[in-house]
């Protein structure tokens, strides 16, 4: 029995869409005609999602953190209580309210019923189970523990959705900061500066330079808005268009690793999430050079990811993980020492987690100081161009006199 898709009209014309299950798209459509529903179309949840994919026009193509961990959570809860896993599929999709959730773990769980394991449902949506997920999925259904496994994934996405949270709640202010302090400024230079300057543009002397520079600034911004706005997201999408390729990409990463407050920010976000995820491949049975392969894909730094394939090759050929890693020079030493010690004494997912936990520690310290100063410096900076807007308004009304002379 799969899941299906449908659009259908009612005998007022009204269309309705919906998910229904049925053994096929002619059987879904006896449903509809059941129902007194006319079939517009009908089709199978896993080609939706394959043409939304190969399409890439869904706004959405996955699953956001939030939906994922809630998922995790609910299947790793059902399959302790002992629930067959299809049941604790059905029922997960009918408790979760986003409607693409929903369809996703419809989709999923037909492709259980037709005999497949659950990684390999999961394999459908790739965009919405990334290979991290899906690995560790197979790991625990082959080693006969996945309500064990379900669990470690559900605490593993719950951290990191609380982590994306944190990051978007400490990130609100200065942005809405940013967003409020531009939209004042430009304000007061299109329209407020040029009727207050007007009356100086009269007298025959000349202006002090910070006044000239403030009311060239103005017209520069009246005349010219739309072009200014039109060339700063050409800009912005064109250094992102930029950035996908795999030169230029790796220059940049590059040197983000040698600008000195970033480099750490980047390293330990990276290391964080390598270590983790490898933590979590290692101790759900994954063979460590796999467990490598797929670690090495959470890696967005391109140079740092490029080390740790590097690093797979030699483990391959009978080398350290720890030694493999510190070749590269670009993973912080704690990381490496705490690895060493791993294999060293044999626990080698508990040092992997616990480098994770000191890595991330690290970052959410760093992240807390730099948003602490960035506040304050953004208020300082407001206030400074707003005293330099009211100085250059002021210093003709002082010189007043002499340009009435």
């Amino acid at each position: 029995m799969g899941a299906f898709e449908f659009v259908a009209l009612d005998k007022a014309g009204k269309e309705s869409r919906g998910l229904l299950e049925g053994d096929t798209p002619k059987h879904v459509r006896q449903i509809l005609r059941d129902r007194q529903l006319l079939p517009v179309s009908v089709t199978e949840i896993a080609q939706t999602e394959s043409k939304r994919q190969s399409t890439g026009y869904a706004l959405r193509r996955g699953m956001s953190a939030s939906d994922l961990s809630l998922i995790t959570r609910q299947l790793a809860t059902l399959s302790q209580a002992g629930l067959p896993l299809e049941e604790a599929l059905l029922a997960v999709s009918q408790q979760n309210e986003s409607p693409r959730a929903k369809s996703i773990m419809l989709g999923v769980r037909s492709r259980v019923l037709e005999g497949h394991t659950l990684a390999d449902g999961l394999g459908d949506f790739p965009q919405a189970f990334p290979d991290l997920y899906r690995a560790t999925v197979a790991a625990g259904e082959q080693s006969g523990h996945l309500d064990a496994v379900l669990e470690r994934l559900a605490e593993f996405t719950e951290t990191r959705q609380q982590l994306q949270q944190q990051v978007r709640n400490a990130l609100i202010y200065p942005i809405a900061l940013v967003v409020t302090a531009v939209a004042i400024i430009s304000f007061m230079l299109a329209y407020v500066v040029p009727k207050v300057v007007y009356i100086f543009e009269n007298y025959n002397q000349q202006l002090p330079i910070l006044t000239r520079i403030l009311i060239a600034s103005s017209d520069f911004i009246r005349d010219y808005w739309t072009a200014l706005i039109l060339v700063t997201v050409a800009l912005f999408f064109g250094i992102r268009q930029l950035l996908k390729r795999e030169g230029p990409k790796r220059r940049y990463h590059r040197t983000l690793l040698r600008v000195p407050i970033v480099s750490r920010l980047t390293r330990g976000i990276n290391t964080a999430r390598f270590t983790q995820t490898l933590s979590i491949l290692a101790g759900s049975g994954v063979p460590i050079l796999e467990s490598l392969e797929i670690a090495a894909k959470v890696v967005v730094n391109v140079p740092m990811r490029e080390a740790v394939e590097e690093a797979a090759l030699r483990i391959r050929e009978g080398a350290m993980i720890s030694k493999s890693l510190a070749a590269s020079k670009l993973f912080p030493p704690m990381t490496t020492h705490l690895i060493a010690s791993g294999e060293a004494s044999g626990k080698l997912e508990e040092m992997l987690s616990r480098a994770a936990k000191t890595q991330e520690r690290e970052v959410d310290s760093l992240i807390a100081t730099l948003l602490g100063v960035m506040q304050p410096l953004l208020v300082i900076v407001m206030a400074a161009i707003v005293l330099l807007i009211v100085l250059a308004i002021l210093l003709p009304i002082f010189e007043i006199n002499n340009l009435i002379r």
